[in-house]
């Protein structure tokens, strides 16, 4: 009784460190990627929250494409602009990205469905049930950064994360600061049901490479293939997102609330390829963005890893 009990302890304390270093891991490698990519994330909303139908005339802060969105900015709103609702990714990006990769492992145990090893079934709806539980912890951050990335002002006359958040507590209550929970939810599902389900079935089926600049390369591609196949499933539902969470185009008037409804709508307006607005920054933060993540997770996991043995 005394030695199961005893490696029953062995099991619990082996199984809590694994879910700390999977905590610091993914903590570090949210933060690394949130801090390289985050001016093509704020691009990006920036060309999806504007609408054809509202622009006006030599509007300077009416966007052509991504060079027109990046010279716009800095000539209006100077250099820092780019770094617009940074905070709340950092706040929430490290904790997110943690748990992601905890609840990975977790939900990856779930959908064995009595499999020796993981298939690319298991990586998929783990990848998805972890996208849904991340989007209820990082929607009211989503908010105040859409919010604040689409401010126009100088980076040093901007509200703060803070203030903003007050703001819309104070102008739509509790509520407003988790508007577009629906389209977070999507969004996220089923970029990381693509993101997993695509990254480690190819993995697997590819071989170690025995020099490690190859092997490098190699799950750098795969990590950038999957982070492009995943914005290119969930783009419309980011679309939707953006509208509902940032300014309205009439003020007063709130003409995108519902998710299915935006993406109607904003196809009947705009066309087809409006629901793919921002397309090219979201690859190009997401591409790279996906396989940096992986890359250092990977790494930090097995030099912690390595330290407590």
């Amino acid at each position: 009784m005394i030695e199961k009990e005893q490696s029953r302890i062995a099991a619990v304390k082996s199984y809590l460190k694994e879910m700390a270093i999977q905590v610091v891991s993914g903590g570090s490698a949210g933060f690394v990627e949130v801090c390289i990519m985050h001016p093509l994330d704020l691009i990006k909303t920036r060309l999806q929250v504007q609408s054809k139908t509202v622009k006006t005339v030599n509007d300077p802060h009416f966007y052509n494409g991504i060079f027109d969105c990046v010279a716009k900015m800095y000539r209006h709103e100077g250099f820092l602009a780019f770094y617009k609702g940074i905070l709340p990714p950092i706040l929430a990006e490290t904790p997110k990205r943690a748990i992601k990769f905890m609840t990975f492992e977790q939900y990856k145990q779930l959908f064995m469905f009595g499999a020796p090893s993981p298939t690319p079934l298991t990586y998929s709806l783990a990848g998805i049930s972890l996208g849904i539980t991340e989007a209820i912890f990082v929607n009211p951050f989503e908010v105040v950064k859409v919010s604040l990335q689409s401010n126009h002002a100088l980076a040093k006359e901007a509200p703060s994360s803070w203030a903003v958040t007050r703001q819309i507590i104070a102008a739509e209550g509790i509520s407003g600061i988790n508007k577009g929970l629906s389209a977070t939810v999507a969004r996220n599902g089923l970029y990381n049901m693509v993101y997993f389900g695509f990254n480690f079935s190819v993995r697997g089926w590819l071989p170690v490479l025995e020099d490690p600049l190859q092997e490098f390369l190699k799950k750098f591609s795969v990590g950038f293939t999957s982070g492009v196949l995943g914005s290119l499933v969930n783009i419309p539902f980011d679309v939707a997102k953006s509208r509902i969470q940032g300014p309205q185009p009439i003020p007063g008037q709130i003409k995108y609330k519902n998710t299915v409804k935006t993406i109607i709508l904003v196809y009947k307006e705009e066309g087809f390829l409006a629901l793919y607005k921002g397309f090219v920054p979201k690859v190009l933060r997401l591409g790279p963005g996906g396989a940096v993540m992986l890359l250092v997770y990977e790494y930090v996991h097995n030099r912690i890893t390595a330290a407590l043995k």
